[in-house]
């Protein structure tokens, strides 16, 4: 069986490309629980503020519940939950959840094909992680989930993804090696460093690889970026979250003086970015309301 093409298929609700990570996330902080504590039960009680805290950092803009996923991931066949008397899930109503004891697991062919091969949890992180989130976001994620994907990749000799050079360079050179938000341009060795090609809309969710999707951008803005601290306007503005807290010089200077200043264009061989997957990272990943300029 494809444990890969298993859980990156995983049925996601999705309409006009809304982010709707709930599944992913819960799978990801499963198989965290798995490398940690094998097969023992999640009580649904003891882990929904875990989840909830997923949802919240990595989500989508919008509330909502852990225990939609709870529930909905036995869907999938990649997920069991059971209650105190030995039912099935009563369904995505929190306070069902909790009065009913309800406990979830992988199921239990994919624990045995975990335990037979030590190389498919990180495989299936990976794998998810790829489908569903920007790279500069993996390593958090992995953090909050509490999966030790480092050792998980050295026990099975895993190879990490890494990014289409390709995209890289043709981003830096449409910038000419300069971050797009606060002009850092910085060098060593002949190399630059500390400069990221960033996807507006997510690789994820339909972003393509070519420069109308793309944006060159310091390490620093490019993470704030991807979190939703940052973003762009219709007119290239670029935009400061209300929701982000910053009360030192350096918060202030780098972060807060950003709110109303023109995002630099590329060189005019190339074209600027799409205002389809401007308004998409607007939607999806920005967190409104914006600070005044």
């Amino acid at each position: 069986m494809d444990w890969v093409e298993r859980v990156t298929g995983v049925r996601r609700w999705s309409r006009g490309g809304e982010r709707a990570p709930h599944k992913p996330l819960l799978l990801l902080y499963a198989l965290g629980h798995f490398q940690r504590c094998g097969d023992a039960p999640m009580f649904y009680g003891e882990v929904e503020e875990h989840l909830a805290g997923l949802l919240r950092e990595f989500g989508p803009p919008r509330k909502t519940s852990p225990a939609y996923p709870f529930h909905y991931l036995t869907s999938d066949g990649l997920w069991e939950v059971r209650t105190v008397d030995g039912g099935g899930s009563p369904g995505p109503q929190v306070g069902v959840l909790r009065a009913q004891a309800a406990r979830g697991r992988l199921s239990g062919e994919l624990t045995a094909a975990l335990r037979r091969e030590p190389r498919l949890l990180p495989q299936l992180c990976r794998a998810i992680l790829d489908v569903n989130f920007e790279p500069s976001l993996h390593d958090d994620i992995c953090t909050a989930a509490g999966i030790d994907l480092e050792s998980a990749e050295a026990a099975g000799a895993v190879a990490p993804r890494r990014r289409d050079r390709a995209f890289r360079e043709q981003i830096m050179v449409a910038y000419e090696y300069r971050c797009a938000f606060c002009g850092y341009d910085g060098w060593l060795n002949g190399t630059a460093v500390g400069l990221d090609a960033a996807h507006v809309r997510w690789w994820a969710f339909d972003g393509p690889d070519d420069v109308t999707n793309g944006i060159c951008l310091c390490a620093l803005h490019h993470k704030l970026f991807d979190k939703g601290a940052l973003g762009i306007t219709d007119d290239r503005q670029v935009t400061v979250s209300a929701r982000f807290v910053g009360r030192g010089p350096a918060a202030r200077e780098q972060v807060h003086a950003l709110a109303g200043r023109p995002v630099s264009s590329p060189q005019t061989a190339f074209p600027t970015v799409d205002g389809e997957h401007i308004a998409w990272h607007a939607r999806e990943v920005f967190r409104s309301p914006a600070r005044a300029a």
